[in-house]
């Protein structure tokens, strides 16, 4: 098994499209970057704190590659947008592939750079590939989200998020 982590805004409608696909072990909403250890939701959305709301995904590399989830990441996401994904704004949803070692970050760049050619999107592709540090997991009320508060999660996927990938990745 291996682990990647992808940030694209609210950590709770990242969970569900990896989620759902064969391969993978599980899916863990978090934090990760800043500087301090153990961050909480409430330190977090204060913006103080230089963390990025991610998922930790844990998949079987022999179902399921890396470039792969890769690829599952840019349908989530509006790769234009640095400073938030659709109605979260600020530094801590910015999108973000966060990447282990110089493989990773070699598929990540030559994705990056397929997608800006690919003339999908009229402004630059914004998205930054950093390396990945300490992944913190999010309290228990924020772990699969999706299925446990889907009023609430159906709200958030409709504040802009849902409209954009029916816009850009449906045709």
């Amino acid at each position: 098994m291996k682990k990647a982590i992808f940030a694209g805004g609210c950590f709770w409608c990242m969970v569900q499209p990896f989620d759902t696909q064969p391969g993978i072990e599980k899916v863990v909403a978090g934090y990760t970057g800043g500087t301090v250890a153990d961050p909480t939701y409430e330190q977090v959305a204060s913006h103080t704190t230089g963390h990025t709301e991610a998922v930790e995904i844990t998949y079987d590399p022999a179902v399921i590659s890396y470039a792969q989830l890769v690829e599952i990441y840019w349908r989530q996401t509006d790769p234009t947008d640095a400073m938030g994904q659709f109605q979260d704004r600020g530094d801590s949803y910015r999108p973000v592939i966060f990447v282990n070692d110089d493989d990773e970050r070699a598929v990540a760049e030559a994705s990056k750079a397929q997608l800006a050619a690919s003339g999908r999107f009229d402004q630059p592709i914004v998205t930054k590939i950093e390396v990945a540090q300490t992944f913190y997991p999010a309290e228990d009320e924020h772990q699969d989200f999706y299925n446990k508060n889907a009023w609430r999660y159906a709200i958030e996927e409709q504040g802009g998020r849902e409209q954009f990938i029916q816009k850009k990745w449906q045709n």
